[in-house]
């Protein structure tokens, strides 16, 4: 036997020995994760309904994981620029996104080029919230009725205002406009708060925005509230009539948030996530704290939380269509 052939026999168990350890060190590295904090990256600013979700939420899956879950906000561009530093994180289960419809499933309508995409720069992690809009009137428009005020839109053309805060909803009226064949004047916002302050100062003279943010000036009557957007009304405030009910059945339109991580992050990570937010999301204190807002705590498997995304895609490209929403 050669000298050479001697030495390769003598090396075979050392390479193999290598490289059973070098596949098994993923295994146990993500056995043991997570070893450290991880950032919870919230693409929108504090005191919004996508922040008060993941805040609440990151207490719990901190106690679940056994590490600090610390949120980082970082707003701009209707989420975009939150949502790409996300996907462009290590895959490693230490970046999680709290993404959203705007993020999510609008962005890809209105954008004409995203430094993302919401299907393949992520792996989908699990529907955390769904939370109703508020469709409420300045009490001087002469409607109490949501019937009343597609009557008084219809004899006004182009003159009543509503004010939008982020492109989901904007899409959200005018699919709502298109059902009740009106026209009225769009004027956008950066946020909620300054929208909410121009319909109670009369600037505009409607308002669809997230329940938890228009609420409150409802309870205080210092707007009226006309209806709520999804199948079921609130429980926080029953008397509100849904959409659906006045007449524009199968309108089902609402606020929700999902937590998705960057794509290649290692299957046992992604599961080991959803099932700890599983757990978090049937705790009585989430419960308890998403009721305050009229939110309804997400369920179904991550990959049912990516055929949701998918759909609302596909849903949200129709209506900009049919509105004549363009990508800019």
């Amino acid at each position: 036997m050669s000298r050479l052939r001697r030495h390769l026999i003598t090396l075979m168990p050392l390479t193999l020995a290598a490289s059973l350890t070098l596949q098994a060190a993923p295994a146990i590295a993500q056995s043991d994760f997570p070893t450290r904090p991880i950032r919870l990256i919230v693409p929108f600013p504090p005191g919004g309904v996508t922040d008060i979700v993941a805040r609440a939420v990151a207490v719990k899956l901190a106690t679940e994981l056994g590490q600090q879950v610390i949120v980082d906000n970082k707003p701009g561009a209707s989420g975009a620029i939150g949502a790409e530093m996300g996907a462009k994180s290590p895959a490693d289960g230490y970046t999680l996104i709290m993404g959203n419809i705007s993020t999510l499933a609008i962005n890809p309508v209105t954008f004409a080029k995203l430094p993302y995409d919401p299907v393949t720069s992520f792996e989908p992690i699990g529907m955390v919230a769904i939370q109703p809009l508020l469709v409420a009137v300045h009490p001087s428009v002469p409607a109490k009725t949501l019937a009343e005020f597609v009557q008084l839109a219809r004899s006004q053309p182009g003159q009543l205002s509503y004010g939008t805060a982020g492109s989901s909803i904007h899409l959200a009226v005018e699919q709502f406009s298109s059902a009740a064949g009106i026209k009225m004047n769009h004027v956008p916002y950066k946020g909620s708060s300054p929208a909410i302050a121009d319909l109670v100062g009369g600037q505009i003279q409607l308002l669809f925005d997230p329940f938890s943010s228009l609420y409150p000036q409802v309870s205080s009557g210092k707007v009226r509230a006309l209806a709520i957007t999804t199948d079921k009304r609130s429980t926080i405030a029953p008397a509100i009539p849904t959409v659906a009910e006045q007449g524009y059945t199968g309108f089902d339109v609402s606020s929700w948030q999902g937590i998705v991580v960057p794509a290649g992050t290692p299957k046992p990570i992604v599961q080991r996530l959803h099932r700890d937010l599983s757990k978090v999301l049937a705790s009585a204190d989430i419960q308890d704290k998403f009721a305050q807002y009229s939110a309804v705590p997400g369920s179904g498997s991550a990959e049912q939380f990516g055929q949701t995304i998918r759909q609302e895609i596909v849903r949200w490209q129709a209506v900009a269509k049919a509105a004549g929403v363009k990508p800019e």
